[in-house]
């Protein structure tokens, strides 16, 4: 193993445009044992696909210490794709030997010529050979993984599953027992374990994406992928938010930042039927599931769906309402960096007397920085769990 090749790549890794701070590294020890388990285990020069790369340790490392004849990945999060690119294009000249061919073959120094960024699915793994996995963080995204490997990868895949142990549970060898033949967990090393997965099952009767189902209380039909924060319910932070719609000023446009599901984007489109509504967010499984829930209710035509990193697409003062549900975890650390993230940008995508909803968790002090951000503040509610404030755009 080319151990410097892999120092080489780590060290060059940062987390940009995600939220970085002394205390989020871009890689950890499951990279590392990923990476490691696939050279002990052979198969250097057959189709690797990665799935769950979170700034591009696994892909870069794959193509310096694996050199595969393709390398395909898929990230759901629009800050993992972009922080790849950016990644890539910092590597130092002199580059580990599967980077440099690679760039050398296409002809150029574009950064992406090592490998192709696709969506889960077909194109993704055909005649995938191997696949390196971060394991989700739930059985639903699971799921949907295992579902897609056993249907369109090579019939001798090996996949490898890795994640830090105090995140793994026994459901996820369940989840995955039901479409590998073979499910067998290595030594854990550095707190972290892989799962080696071979034989994929038969197409079984596996739950198809996205899940639908009817909230009554909201007499919604919610869509779901298995990477979607809360699945097809309503979590009990939106649920309090909700209550507070009919007191919201109608406007032109409104967005559902973070929008997950797309439940907020819905029945704000519901109460305030002359606005277009756009339901954006970093992830790829959120704005497919907000997409199949506005056409799940009628409601294509009205709520538009966008992935985005914090609203970077948007213009200044372009929009007249924002709604938000932030979250308080950066992957699976608990940090505010990305909710403040999301009140920077409503401050300057709001146009003056515009107004930004957002409902936290009472013990993060969000209140100071929408003052600072958007402008006057006032709390709304709160109940035991949360707070519902309305920020108004001071003129500029």
């Amino acid at each position: 193993m080319a151990a410097n090749s892999l120092e080489d790549v780590f060290h060059v890794l940062r987390r940009r445009p995600d939220v970085e701070a002394p205390n989020l590294q871009a890689w950890d020890a499951t990279d590392r044992l990923l990476l490691e388990t696939a050279v002990q285990l052979g198969r250097a020069c057959s189709a690797i696909a990665v799935i769950g790369d979170r700034y591009g340790a696994l892909t870069l490392g794959a193509s310096a210490v694996l050199a595969p004849a393709s390398l395909r990945v898929h990230q759901d999060l629009i800050t993992g794709e972009r922080a790849l690119r950016l990644n890539a294009a910092e590597l130092p000249a002199e580059l580990p030997a599967g980077l440099q061919t690679r760039r050398e073959a296409a002809g150029s120094g574009d950064i992406a010529t090592g490998f192709v960024q696709l969506p889960l699915g077909h194109d993704l793994l055909e005649e995938a050979g191997t696949v390196l996995l971060q394991l989700p963080k739930t059985l639903a995204e699971l799921e949907e993984i295992a579902t897609a490997i056993a249907r369109f990868a090579a019939p001798d895949v090996r996949l490898l599953a890795g994640g830090r142990v105090k995140h793994m549970s026994l459901g996820m060898n369940a989840v995955l027992e039901r479409y590998f033949v073979s499910v067998q967990p290595q030594l854990a090393r550095q707190k972290s374990r892989v799962l080696l997965c071979s034989g994929p099952k038969p197409a079984t009767a596996a739950p198809r994406f996205p899940v639908v189902e009817h909230v009554a209380e909201l007499d919604l039909d919610v869509a779901a992928h298995g990477a979607v924060f809360a699945g097809p319910r309503l979590d009990i932070g939106t649920r309090f938010l909700l209550t507070f719609l009919p007191a919201m000023k109608p406007a032109r446009h409104a967005v559902d930042l973070g929008c997950g599901t797309g439940i907020l984007a819905a029945m704000y489109a519901r109460q305030f039927p002359a606005a277009s509504v756009t339901a954006t967010d970093q992830s790829a499984a959120a704005v497919q599931s907000a997409l199949a829930t506005a056409r799940a209710n009628g409601l294509a035509d009205r709520v538009s769906v966008l992935q985005d990193d914090a609203l970077s697409s948007f213009a200044d003062a372009s929009v007249d309402a924002v709604l938000l549900n932030p979250p308080f975890h950066v992957g699976a650390g608990v940090h505010a960096g990305a909710g403040l993230k999301m009140i920077e940008a409503a401050g300057r995508v709001l146009a003056p007397g515009g107004e930004l909803w957002t409902v936290f968790n009472r013990h993060l002090a969000y209140q100071p920085a929408l003052e600072r951000c958007v402008g006057p503040t006032v709390v709304e509610g709160r109940n035991a769990k949360f707070i519902v404030t309305r920020s108004t755009r001071r003129l500029r």
